[in-house]
């Protein structure tokens, strides 16, 4: 007859880690893909105004944005307290406009420059006049197609 033997003690088997490395390797894709990278530094009180009858665009590489707005508290002391126009990370004039969506468009692929598109992202708070202003720069140089970007809500609340 055979003998049967006790375990000695209740210790648990050690873990396996031989699949520790595809753990890190699922966790450094998911952040990968879900990372989203900040294209522009706002340096520019930007508040939207409410719109209650607001589409989203589908193809965003097809945008040029231009900021307007109150420099934010960091840049008062360098740029004052006026609206200023904003153009990817640096303060600029209206006469920057134009040289900036003639670069853009350069930038763009042939067949999409037709499709491009200007995007004003303009504070609640700034005069009619910056975009105004702005909005004739961009006719002088073709650039007709504009959208104003807003956040959804009532607008009665502007």
């Amino acid at each position: 007859m055979s003998k049967f033997k006790k375990k000695k003690s209740g210790d648990l088997p050690a873990i396996s880690t031989a699949s520790l490395p595809d753990i890190v390797f699922m966790l450094l894709f998911f952040f990968m893909v879900a990372t989203v990278m900040r294209q522009n530094t706002l340096m520019i009180e930007n508040r939207l105004p409410v719109a209650d009858q607001v589409e989203k665009l589908d193809k965003k590489g097809l945008i040029m944005y231009i900021y307007a707005g109150k420099p934010s508290s960091r840049y008062r002391s360098s740029a004052g307290n006026q609206a200023r126009i904003q153009l990817n990370d640096k303060f600029a004039d209206l006469s920057d406009v134009k040289p900036f969506v003639l670069a853009e468009r350069a930038e763009a692929r042939e067949e999409l420059v037709n499709s491009l598109i200007t995007a004003l992202k303009v504070d609640g708070e700034t005069n009619m006049g910056l975009v105004g202003d702005i909005k004739k720069e961009l006719r002088e140089v073709q650039a007709l197609k504009i959208n104003y970007t807003t956040r959804v809500g009532n607008a009665l609340d502007n």
